[in-house]
């Protein structure tokens, strides 16, 4: 998969390849999906959300660029599968999750995993995890309409935002740069997620 499916579309950021042959993606499945963890495709989780596919996964992180030693903020836990790639890349991940099923099920996967540099919050992950910034990096893992302006300023400086920006029809992933200026930012190509719901960042009904 890393060889073939990341590595030939252009990801070359050796940590990251290497994060992503040391996660077993079967572990953040459903059972009757386990055959398919390698297929370069999202899969369902459950709850009406998805696992990414390891492509998207990997331009994230490496977009993301975290080090050792960095904090990072994850919008949207899911399956755990992205927290466990950035937790073997960082120094600390908070993850946050809106649903409990399966928040549940991706702690009891950082446990199997003995990932003990995660930290878990049930809540909106649109208004990011105020007590514990700032932040190095904050990655998202749905697609909002706009930034939500309460992540770019748990940044330090320099830190970076990687989010999906647009709608149901169309989306972009935005690599966003805190600066001694204020905020750059650069596009990173066209992508695919379910919504980011919030009742904070975006209550109206229409979204999703």
């Amino acid at each position: 998969m890393v060889a073939r499916q990341i590595a030939a579309r252009g990801i070359k950021d050796h940590r990251v390849l290497a994060a992503l042959a040391w996660v077993p993606r079967e572990w953040f499945l459903p059972p009757h999906l386990a055959a398919d963890a390698y297929e370069d495709t999202p899969l369902p989780i459950g709850n009406g959300q998805t696992i990414s596919q390891p492509y998207i996964v990997a331009l994230m992180t490496a977009c993301l660029s975290p080090r050792r030693g960095d904090r990072v903020l994850e919008v949207g836990t899911g399956s755990g599968y992205q927290t466990a790639v950035l937790a073997h890349l960082a120094g600390e991940v908070c993850t946050v999750e809106r649903l409990p099923d399966l928040l549940v099920e991706a702690e009891a996967r950082f446990q199997r995993l003995g990932l003990d540099n995660v930290r878990t919050r049930l809540g909106d992950g649109a208004v990011g995890w105020p007590e514990a910034a700032p932040f190095h990096g904050i990655l998202v893992t749905a697609a909002a309409p706009s930034v939500p302006v309460a992540l770019p300023d748990q940044l330090v400086p320099d830190g970076r935002l990687v989010i999906p920006i647009g709608d149901l029809a169309s989306q972009e992933l935005l690599v966003i740069r805190r600066t001694g200026a204020g905020f750059e930012e650069r596009r990173a190509g066209g992508v695919r997620f379910v919504p980011l719901v919030s009742r904070h960042a975006f209550p109206d009904p229409l979204w999703p």
